[in-house]
């Protein structure tokens, strides 16, 4: 007989180290697997910095005792919460440090399998361990979902790759890379390139590449503020709504849910970009991309506009900074009978107010969530209220079976 676990966690970015520390704080006997801060730290390029404000992007434990504000503190690095972007390497560095003070028993070992068991569910690892757990967390983040448009997929990764295949950009020193994109990873991408020393140019379906505004002075006017509040994921009430009323954006109804997701908060740069890439590099906006091939060993781009127009660019390597693309069938480690058990939409997990899925304990946060809790879940910042939201289900009476004589008096639910 092998032992049980309560809890698997499949993930260790910043939602998978947050649900972890709540879960300890809680007394949830739990396991959790996952590279720390993988995405972040090998599929982003060197030197960007975060579009989110400092406040929004730290990592959540209930007491908050450990925030980016802190280890920047710590650590004598310039930190504020509103206007001083937050390099790349500093709140990857952050996460790995929440990690080890508050997550220390984090397996850095990957999840193949996934299935149903009698108890719960069986956790297959890569070096041949099989894990019993009664109830699993999702917690992937992007990593499995890169998107790259059809038009492309065919083409040898010689001449055409996804923004996530690449951290440092030497291998493009003194060669032509065209950016397909129009919105904050081609603008990193580019400006990536730039720094390498490679010679860029962005083409995006738009007729409008989109930087986000500066902040402004600070701190900023009353009426500034009542008209446009600032949140996690920006000014404004759309998005106040977005941050503070995900269990009212679950209640939605569906089609519209799947409409917010989509339109709020649209393709955009972020603002400390635009300096870098306004006027050295070539921007081909308003053009779609329609063909491509590879002809004496250059990628050939055949491009149509609205009018109908065309126009052919020749480069010799594609980066398709197409963003991500959440499909179930992507996470090739639940077994066929697991997946089709999932309820799903648009090839996107159903799930509750707590993040559970159609099969019973099994659960998925991050990106994956978005359509059932709103865009915040595409977002650091969601870490937060996803942590809480799985504390409370983990402490209710219904999940009290799963903790084993760990008082909860004085945690606040």
């Amino acid at each position: 007989m092998r032992p049980i676990v309560d809890v698997v966690i499949i993930g260790a970015g910043p939602y998978g180290l947050s649900v972890a520390a709540h879960l300890a704080a809680l007394g949830v006997t739990f396991r959790i697997f996952g590279s720390p801060m993988h995405t972040w730290l090998t599929q982003m390029p060197e030197g960007m910095r975060l579009k989110s404000e400092g406040f929004a992007s730290t990592l959540y434990d209930p007491d908050r005792s450990f925030t980016l504000a802190k280890y920047c503190s710590l650590q004598g690095l310039p930190y504020a919460d509103i206007g001083l972007p937050v390099p790349l390497d500093t709140f990857a560095a952050y996460g790995q440090e929440f990690q080890r003070r508050l997550v220390p028993g984090l397996e850095d070992k990957q999840v193949v399998g996934l299935d149903r068991d009698s108890v719960g569910f069986l956790i297959r690892l890569e070096d041949g361990d099989v894990i019993a757990a009664r109830q699993v967390i999702v917690a992937v983040g992007i990593s499995h979902f890169q998107f790259v448009p059809d038009v492309l997929a065919d083409l040898s990764k010689e001449f055409v790759t996804h923004s996530s295949a690449h951290h440092a950009f030497d291998r493009f020193r003194g060669r032509e890379v065209t950016v397909i994109g129009g919105g904050s990873s081609a603008a990193d991408v580019a400006a990536a390139l730039l720094r390498s020393g490679a010679s860029p140019q962005i083409v995006a379906r738009k007729p409008v590449f989109r930087f986000h505004d500066p902040p402004g002075p600070l701190p900023r006017p009353l009426m500034q503020r009542i008209r446009n509040p600032m949140t996690g994921l920006g000014p404004g009430w759309r998005s106040l709504l977005c941050t503070d009323a995900p269990l009212l954006f679950h209640k939605m109804p569906q089609r519209l849910r799947l409409e917010i997701v989509r339109r709020h908060l649209g393709p955009a740069a972020g603002w400390f970009v635009k300096d870098q890439l306004a006027g050295q590099i070539p921007f081909h906006l308003g053009w779609r991309l329609d063909q491509a091939k590879v002809k004496d060993g250059r990628v050939q781009l055949q491009l149509v506009n609205g009018d109908g127009a065309t126009q052919t660019l020749e480069t010799e390597h594609v980066i398709a900074a197409t963003g991500y693309k959440v499909d179930l069938h992507r996470l090739a480690f639940l077994t066929p009978a697991v997946r089709s058990g999932i309820r799903s939409v648009e090839d996107t997990p159903i799930l509750s107010s707590t993040f559970e899925s159609s099969i019973p304990g099994l659960y998925f946060v991050g990106a994956a969530s978005a359509n059932s809790l709103g865009p915040v879940a595409r977002f650091a910042f969601g870490a937060g209220f996803t942590a809480r939201r799985l504390f409370k289900r983990f402490a209710n009476s219904s999940a009290r079976k799963f903790v084993r004589g760990v008082s909860v008096a004085g945690i606040e639910i």
